[in-house]
């Protein structure tokens, strides 16, 4: 027996052409989107073919398992997009094939992509991150003089610390410079203020060349203390219109030692980051009861008593001693200055430290969290590609178009809705918000349901996406109605009872009447009936078969303003005036909804509305029906 049929052969093959296409197309959309983020990086550098080769291979192998996810989605969309197109589904469901068993073959394909991803995440793409990452911080350091950011201090040029306020990327001319130089030691420390100035590399490579135009430098004459702010400490001031210094520095690209991005998670395999975790989760621990027995030993001493005695006998020094509001009365002004300054001091350097200790055990957890969510990602990632085949397939089913055209844009809306909601929960869970595990897996838990719902309907022949469908729907949401059209008959076999018809529109006319009257359509109804004690309006469905049976009888005259006045006469509704849901429990829920139940409530008031005026347009009608039935019975009028 043949495992693999001739069907299996045919699908696969049209599958992987497909997605061998995309993937490389996608690869590609990403490595242009990846550049143009780093392309300051890259522009100006001077940097060798084999460097930028070395660039772009990395930077493709970390895109890769955003790329396949993307390649499964569209590949299987526009593949059974043209299975549809062409009827080929249909012979195949025709022939007793279901569904199921189409979408099998390409299932087990994206299954071994799905293992093919994670094993790929986890051996390949650490290895090509922490070499990326040490290819673009080697980029960076080769030309610092297009790295210095605006209005922050730039302090990667050793013995410089350098702040801009502008910035001219066009000319290079930086403007609103202030520079701190501590190459001779912060004993003497300078200081340079200048209104330009222009940063270039020399062409050995070796140094950099600062030129300053019309600016102020200030010089420490004191070698025992750097600090040019007191006023008692001698300084030299040089004012100066050009100026070119020489700073050391080897702009050469010198790449440099990748094992000093090992610590980053990213760069690690998944037992790496599980062994991290519980190295971090030591360290915070350990950190943890550090903290707290500095703090029960300098500031809850005494504040925990270890046994009953101990505890009555704080209480009794605590009524010995004299009250702290009455010890401060008895300062004089200078002793209470001093001690308000001495407590303001105190609390400072208790919140300064505390504030230092929250900093360390928060970077602690941040790299705690950094390590959960990679460890998931590697998960999410790969599941990525198994869920956009159960969505692509379907909707390729559902769809029946082939080509680039309507699949491109259906994969390019589902792929944004994925990375949106991926972003997000990645960006909660990075910030602690929320928790990793439901951060990092929020697109797997939106996007699945989604996927089995489409698989439901496309092995149902479901029209998912008939909009007709869809706008009938919202009509009775909103309570729209469709309007009538009827046009005259060329050949009537049945000519109307207009007599007994008479006799029905005013009876008809009259019922409504009395309904209007009886219902109080116009007051404003009320909230506990409506939810809590409801009756079925046996009389509106009445009122409507009788409106209908008319509507169908007058259809056979020949007198073309009764057709018009029929197409005028409303559509009835029988229920929504009445109550939202069908069932007294659904009912019951949402009236005790507060907001649901105003909603509906008020919905219900602008039906009972629209009924009134409904009836009062039945009546309208009958009676001009009734006329001019009166004018064609007696001879009183030609046919209009």
């Amino acid at each position: 027996m043949r495992y693999i049929k001739k069907i299996d052969i045919y699908i696969l093959k049209n599958f992987l052409l497909l997605f061998a296409g995309t993937f490389f197309i996608c690869l590609f959309i990403f490595i242009m989107q990846f550049i143009w983020q780093y392309i300051d990086d890259l522009v100006g550098k001077g940097l060798s073919w084999d460097v930028l080769i070395e660039f772009f291979f990395y930077a493709s192998l970390t895109l890769v398992p955003m790329s396949l996810p993307l390649a499964v989605l569209l590949a299987s969309l526009i593949s059974f997009g043209n299975m549809g197109e062409k009827l080929e589904l249909l012979s195949m469901k025709a022939a007793g094939i279901p569904l199921i068993r189409i979408l099998s073959p390409i299932f087990i394909i994206s299954t071994l992509i799905c293992v093919a991803s994670f094993y790929f995440q986890d051996l390949v793409q650490p290895k090509a991150t922490r070499q990326l990452a040490t290819l673009l911080w080697s980029m960076r350091q080769k030309s610092p003089e297009l790295d210095i950011p605006e209005g922050i201090f730039y302090s990667e040029i050793p013995g410089y610390s350098i702040f801009v306020q502008k910035k001219d990327t066009k000319t290079g001319m930086l403007h609103g410079v202030m520079i701190y130089s501590t190459q001779g030691g912060y004993d003497k420390m300078e200081i340079v203020l200048a209104d330009s100035a222009r940063l270039q590399g020399t062409e050995d490579q070796k140094h950099l060349k600062l030129t300053l135009f019309g600016g102020e430098r200030f010089r420490n004459m004191d070698s025992q203390t750097g600090n040019m702010l007191k006023a008692n400490i001698p300084y030299m001031r040089e004012t100066f219109h050009t100026e070119v210094d020489m700073i050391p520095f080897d702009a050469s690209f010198n790449m440099m030692d990748a094992n000093l991005f090992n610590g980053d998670a990213k760069t690690k395999e998944l037992t790496k980051i599980l062994s991290g975790i519980d190295s971090l989760n030591t360290v915070s621990d350990s950190i943890g009861r550090h903290y707290l027995k500095i703090a029960k030993g300098q500031y809850l001493k005494g504040a925990f008593p270890k046994d009953t005695q101990d505890s009555a006998a704080l209480m009794s020094r605590a009524k010995e001693q004299e009250p702290l509001d009455s010890t401060y009365m008895h300062l004089n002004p200078t002793q209470r200055k001093t001690a308000i300054k001495s407590a303001l001091t105190n609390a400072q350097s208790t919140q300064a430290e505390f504030e230092f200790r929250g900093m360390t055990t928060g970077n602690t957890n941040s790299t705690l969290r950094r390590h959960h969510m990679e460890a998931r990602k590697k998960f999410t990632h790969s599941l990525a590609c198994l869920i956009f085949f159960f969505i692509g397939a379907p909707l390729g089913a559902i769809i029946r178009k082939g080509g680039l055209g309507v699949p491109v844009v259906v994969s390019v809306i589902v792929f944004i809705f994925y990375y949106i909601i991926n972003a997000a929960g990645e960006k909660m869970a990075k910030s602690g918000e929320w928790a990793v595990w439901f951060g990092i897996w929020l697109s797997t838990m939106v996007l699945t349901p989604i996927g089995l719902f489409l698989i439901n309907r496309a092995n149902k022949d479901s029209v998912v996406f008939n909009i007709e469908g869809y706008q009938n729907f919202f009509k009775r949401l909103l309570g729209i109605r469709t309007k009538r059209k009827l046009n005259r008959k060329e050949i009537i076999i049945h000519e109307p009872d207009y007599p007994q018809l008479v006799m029905d529109i005013e009876a008809l006319a009259e019922d409504c009447r009395q309904y209007s009257i009886r219902k109080r359509l116009l007051n404003i109804p009320s909230y506990y009936a409506i939810f809590f004690r409801f009756h079925e309006d046996h009389v509106v469905r009445e009122l409507k078969e009788r409106t209908e049976k008319l509507v169908e009888q007058l259809h056979n005259s020949r007198d073309v303003a009764i057709i018009g006045a029929l197409n005028e006469m409303p559509i009835l509704y029988t229920e929504a005036h009445t109550r939202p849901f069908n069932t007294r429990r659904k009912n019951m829920i949402a009236g005790i909804c507060f907001p649901v139940g105003i909603l509906l409530w008020l919905r219900i008031w602008r039906f009972r509305l629209r009924l009134y005026q409904d009836i009062s347009q039945i009546q309208k009608l009958g009676q001009f029906i009734t006329e001019r039935i009166n004018k064609q019975i007696y001879g009183q009028g030609n046919q209009a």
